[in-house]
Order: C-alpha cells, then structure tokens, then sequence
C-alpha cells in the first residue's frame, strides 16, 4: 500500500490534484472493502465457535451486576460466577416451565391459525381487492416465496440444514457457550488485563475507553430491547384480550422476543398479532390491533426507544434496518439477531477513533483537560 500510495501521493513540494486524492481514496476503500470481506468470510467458516461466543457475551452482559455485586459482599470468584449462572438457569427454565404449562396447545394453534388468517385475506383480495389476480396467481406467489425462502435457508446456513451437523452442533454449542459464561463471569476483567497488556501501554487508555464504550452499548442494547418487549408485548396482549382474540400468550412472548431485532422485529410481530385477531375475533378486530400496533411501533420508535437506549444505541431506523436486512443475507437468523449490537459496538469504536485521531499529542497544544469530549459521558 505504501509504494501505490507514493505514485498518487505528490511530495511536499507538490500540490495534491483532485485525481490524486480520488485515487487514494479508492485505494483505501479497496483495501478496507477486501479487508471486510475476508472478515466476514471467516466468521461465516467460524460460526460455530463465534456463536457461542457472542452468546456467552450477552449472557455475561445481563448476569454482569449480579456476579459484580456478589462478589463486592466477598463472595470468591469461581462461586459467584457459579451461583448466578445456576440461578439464570433456574430462571429460564421455570419461565419456560410457566408458558409450556399455561400455553402449550396454544403454540400448537398458532401456526394453523396464521395460515388461516393469510388463506381469508387471499379470499378478500381475489374476491373484493382492488387488483385484478386470481387464486392461482396468489398460489403461485406464495410457492414462490416459499422456494425463495427454502434456497436462502439452504445458501445462508450452509451445513446447518443437514440434520447430524445439527444434532452435533446444538449441544457442542450450548455446552461452550455455558463453558464460556461461567469463565468470562469469573475471569473476564483478567481476560480485559491480560489483552490489554499485550499492546504498548501508550494504547491502554485507548483499549480502556474502547472497552468500555463497547460494554456499556451492549448494556444498553440488551436493557432497551427487554424493556420495549415488555412493554409492546403487554400493550398488544391487553388490545387482544380486550377484542376478543385468542393464542395471546404465544403472541406476547413473540413480541417480547422479536424486541431484540429492532424495527424488523416489531413489524413481525406485528403483523403476528393482526393475523391471529383477524382469524379469532373478525376483521373489525383485526384493523383495531393492527391501528394499536402502528401506533406503539411509533411511539417506540420516536419517544420511548431514544429515552430507553439512549446515548448507548442512537442509530436511525433506516440503519438499523439496513443492518438487520444484511446480517440475515450473510448469517442467518442469528445475523438478525446480533446485527444491531455489532453495528452498534462497530460505531462506538469508529467514535472513539475519530477522537483518539483528534486528540493532541504529548507535545501538541490542547484544550484542555475540562474542554475535551468525554466519550463514556451517560454511560454505566
């Protein structure tokens, strides 16, 4: 790069031309679009160790406060990060417990149900919509669909589709993301030591401020999307119990849990919602959830998700979408599930960058220690 860099790069005697510095910038786009890719093509070779690994991050997220708090009170290492891994999943399975119990048949309903829902809206729209299609035609689309989806399942998991690579990879990777949580609860400020000390220390403050911008983006991801589950999940469930409709606790848990994919999320849940109303209660029912859904999507979206977030996870939508849109195109559905905290992460790096890059050298004037940005400023 140095020597292609020197052939538009002019000496300092030299004016730089316009063509000079388009050529160096597409020489650096070049090398950061090749670097990118090469990235992402080995995540996609090691997703069944960075799986894992990403699960045992978020997990050690959420547990993080407990594990800190136990060991505060003098608890050893190794028995707080046991306890509250023991105690989490004694959570999640008494949770899964409680719905199984009260919402078994339901969730066997649920897929039946929407079926239905989507053959009533083919009969209204061949039969009253404003389009001049058959049935055949919508048949025809929907086998369309359904293929598209089934060759994007096959090209995006790859030998994820086949049956013993799954019986394999399930329990493999469960047990080391379980492996993983326990180590990083235990040791994971030694892991942060044990890196940072790897580097110069002129790069320590810089790994320190990356690590805790990072921390503090995925804490506020992960309490921001729990808490916009909660709430969407009880606001449709009280709409759907109110109008009549049934399968509402499979409903709610799906809001709750499609809360972590943003904006993607929401609309399939929604849609969920509406679906089940429209073949349980009428299609009177069905507008007025499908009104009381658009309503709190926008509300979430421009009042309570900035407040939630906050500074954490200030991203557009547009973003937001583009990044789920993609992690799923290359990884599946966990891509959508992971794309917003690694975008997220990914611009608070490139923040801290950009004022590592403004900020002045030993021998440099300055601002001053006041007047320079904080870059954790609202964060936990």
């Amino acid at each position: 790069m140095n020597g292609f860099a020197g052939l538009v790069r002019p000496t300092d005697d030299e004016p730089r031309s316009p063509l000079a510095r388009a050529a160096e910038l597409c020489w650096y786009v070049i090398v950061i679009s090749v670097a990118a890719a090469g990235v992402l093509w080995l995540a996609g070779e090691l997703k069944v160790v960075l799986l894992p690994i990403a699960i045992a991050v978020l997990v050690v997220r959420g547990l993080s406060p407990i594990n800190n708090w136990l060991r505060r009170r003098g608890w050893p290492r190794g028995l707080a990060a046991l306890a509250v891994l023991i105690g989490f999943l004694a959570v999640i399975a008494a949770v899964l417990a409680l719905i199984i119990r009260a919402a078994a048949g339901e969730f066997a309903d649920l897929g039946p149900t929407v079926s239905d829902a989507v053959d009533d809206v083919e009969t209204w729209v061949v039969e009253s919509g404003p389009f001049d299609l058959s049935r055949d035609d919508l048949r025809d689309v929907r086998e369309q669909t359904a293929n598209r989806g089934s060759a994007a399942l096959r090209s995006s998991e790859g030998s994820f589709t086949n049956a013993a690579a799954l019986a394999v990879e399930i329990p493999t990777g469960g047990l080391l993301a379980l492996l993983l949580t326990f180590f990083i609860l235990k040791d994971g400020d030694r892991f942060v030591d044990w890196f940072r000390n790897l580097l110069p220390a002129r790069q320590h403050e810089l790994v320190r401020r990356l690590g805790t911008r990072s921390w503090s983006t995925l804490g506020g991801f992960l309490r921001g999307a729990a808490t916009l589950g909660a709430l969407e999940s009880a606001i449709i469930s009280l709409a759907m119990l109110a109008v009549g409709s049934s399968l509402i606790i499979p409903v709610a848990v799906i809001t709750f849990v499609a809360a972590f994919v943003p904006v993607a999320g929401a609309i399939v849940a929604g849609v969920l919602a509406v679906l089940v109303t429209l073949v349980s209660a009428g299609p009177e029912q069905a507008l007025i959830i499908a009104a009381i859904a658009l309503v709190v999507q926008q509300l979430d979206n421009d009042l309570l998700a900035p407040v939630i977030y906050g500074r954490q996870l200030r991203m557009h939508p547009a973003v937001i979408l583009i990044a789920v849109v993609a992690g799923g195109a290359l990884f599946g559905f966990i891509g959508t599930f992971l794309a917003v905290p690694v975008t997220a992460i990914a611009v608070g790096i490139g923040t801290e960058f950009r004022i590592e890059r403004r900020r002045p050298g030993p021998d440099e004037p300055g601002l001053g220690a006041e007047s320079e940005p904080n870059p954790t400023a609202g964060t936990d």
